[in-house]
């Protein structure tokens, strides 16, 4: 699994870089402050958590299973909620109208990007 959050006005930032946004050590309060800070001048809010999830049988299997899900929402102005981790506080859902911290874990896993790709992964398990 390699997952991360790409802010559009970021041109994709933090990507790959998520869990270090900020530095080291790696912090999630101190990313969210830094996304915060990085938006201040932004308008265009949208975002959206990315994963990949891969399935090999052995290290050098040569047909790995690949599977990809993305959950798009918007970043916020203040992090909201307890659940979650990461930028989930900052990751606005409008069709829900909560933060991705304010679902339960069922709610969570069957519409994130984890959950899509991991439905993905399955169904390619399953053929």
């Amino acid at each position: 699994d390699d997952s991360g959050i790409c802010v559009n006005a970021l041109h994709g930032l933090p990507g790959v870089i998520s869990a270090r946004f900020s530095g080291f050590p790696k912090s999630d309060e101190r990313n969210n402050r830094a996304l915060l800070e990085a938006m201040k001048p932004h308008t265009d809010r949208r975002a959206h958590y990315y994963c990949v999830l891969v399935l090999m049988n052995s290290a050098g299997d040569p047909q790995p299973l690949i599977a990809e899900g993305e959950w798009h929402g918007e970043i916020a102005h203040q992090e909201r909620g307890e659940g979650g981790f990461g930028y989930d506080p900052l990751f606005w859902l409008p069709e829900l109208g909560k933060m991705s911290a304010e679902l339960t874990h069922d709610e969570k896993h069957a519409i994130s990007h984890r959950g899509r790709a991991m439905k993905v992964l399955l169904e390619k398990l399953k053929s």
